[in-house]
């Protein structure tokens, strides 16, 4: 379980503010999500987060750590206790749905093969994919992609979770399996998750908390509730669309 904070990042690419001194909490074992319009800058932040990104300024505290000055080095350990789940998976092709989950322990090493593949089985069961090992990322959905994408992320046994648009291209039924796995994923490992997203009905059904990015700045955070009954016209134009 990790405890994030964000103070006063800003991203710049050549004379384009991308990120204006964004300030952001998240606390441990929280799901806090990060809604906005697109280009509104929430993957953008994402990337900084998850260090992929260097801001331009400001500091990013994972569990009392400053990610932003680090070597890539440094990064790499801190990373190990960051998952992210890419919005279309990013699932290595030519790899087994086995080899898939299990590549990061068994590139960085923290584990022998045959206990990686004990954990992929028992996070394969624990996202609803068990028995789908030998599987090839084209035989599967993109649902089951996105499971297994959780799947791998997981396989490091991170203290903090990043999503990117986790229900985007899915249609109803399956967005809501993915929002409540992303809950019970919480609920049983008390991992700490940002998940940013447009999705209004998936957001308001998962988060414990909302942040607003409008052009590049966070403009509101609050409950759900309290979002719902915001004064500002820009979130209600975004939550009422």
């Amino acid at each position: 379980m990790s405890e994030l904070h964000v103070t006063g990042v800003s991203y710049a690419v050549s004379d384009r503010l991308i990120l204006k001194g964004v300030d952001l909490e998240v606390r441990q074992g929280e799901i806090l999500a990060v809604m906005g319009m697109s280009g509104s800058g929430k993957t953008t932040l994402l990337k900084c987060i998850a260090g992929l990104i260097k801001p331009s300024r400001g500091s990013i505290t994972v569990d009392g750590e400053d990610i932003v000055p680090m070597s890539e080095a440094q990064l790499d350990r801190v990373r190990l206790r960051i998952g992210l789940v890419f919005q279309y998976a990013a699932l290595f092709d030519s790899l087994t749905v086995q080899e898939n989950v299990g590549f990061g322990p068994l590139q960085h090493r923290t584990k022998t093969p045959e206990a990686v593949a004990e954990l992929v089985g028992s996070l394969l069961a624990d996202v609803g994919m068990p028995g789908t090992e030998r599987m090839l990322p084209a035989e599967l959905s993109g649902g089951m992609r996105k499971r297994v994408g959780l799947a791998r992320a997981l396989a490091n046994e991170p203290g903090l979770l990043l999503y990117d648009e986790p229900t985007s291209g899915l249609d109803p039924v399956i967005a809501r399996t993915i929002d409540d796995l992303i809950v019970e994923t919480r609920d049983r490992r008390g991992v700490t998750s940002v998940v940013v997203s447009h999705d209004i009905p998936s957001i308001f059904r998962i988060a414990d908390r909302v942040a607003m990015i409008d052009n590049g700045a966070i403009i509101e955070t609050g409950t759900p509730a309290e979002l719902r009954r915001s004064s500002d016209s820009r979130v209600r134009a975004f939550v009422d669309a």
